[in-house]
């Protein structure tokens, strides 16, 4: 299992202080990947550009598209750049790749978390994310903390390593863009609404 399965079965299983919301899921698997290709010496950092290394295989499909994904040729690609790019769509991707090996209930479902009473699969991948979750693992936690994942929580550790924080601190900056976005458009669609129904 990857950092960002993890992440996408604790958005999924953990109850946060509201719904995750697909964008900003998407926005933090994207981070999770690049966070685990760093891990695998796939790529470094230089500053916030994502120099790559070489093609390597992981074993696990998604990481592999992840690292096929990378910018080859200068400038590379910023961590930012990145996190909009491969994040699109990415939470629906991982949803369907880790139904179809048997990681959710085997039932199609929608991505977002489900209320408590519908019952859940047992499954390894699932009881290894939450134990990774209920040990405070601090990449997993640095995660999870821009989607409202484990609020109550105490913060994770300070990151003594550099890329990783970068990474981290990318991911917090892009979800807050696009919950700035989010909220604009309803406001603007709000006043919309509004001028409509007045007489």
């Amino acid at each position: 299992m990857t950092t960002p399965q993890d992440l996408f079965l604790v958005s999924v299983d953990v109850p946060g202080e509201r719904p995750v919301e697909q964008g900003d899921l998407s926005l933090a698997l994207a981070g999770a990947e690049l966070i685990d290709l760093l891990g695998t010496r796939a790529v470094t950092l230089d500053g916030e550009r994502i120099v790559p290394g070489p093609v390597l295989t992981t074993g696990d499909r998604m990481l592999d598209e992840a690292g096929a994904a990378l910018v080859r040729e200068e400038p590379y690609e910023t961590v930012e750049d990145w996190l909009w790019r491969r994040g699109r769509g990415l939470a629906g991707a991982y949803h369907d790749f880790l139904d179809t090996e048997g990681q959710l209930t085997g039932k199609r479902r929608r991505w977002l978390p489900r209320p408590a009473e519908t019952p859940r699969a047992d499954t390894p991948a699932r009881r290894r994310a939450a134990d990774r979750w209920w040990s405070h693992e601090p990449v997993l936690a640095g995660l999870a903390d821009p989607l409202g994942i484990g609020e109550d929580r105490p913060k994770a550790q300070e990151y003594t390593d550099e890329a990783v924080l970068t990474v981290l601190t990318a991911v917090g900056d892009a979800v807050t863009e696009l919950t700035a976005v989010r909220e604009r458009r309803r406001i603007e669609n709000a006043a919309f609404d509004n001028i409509w129904r007045a007489p």
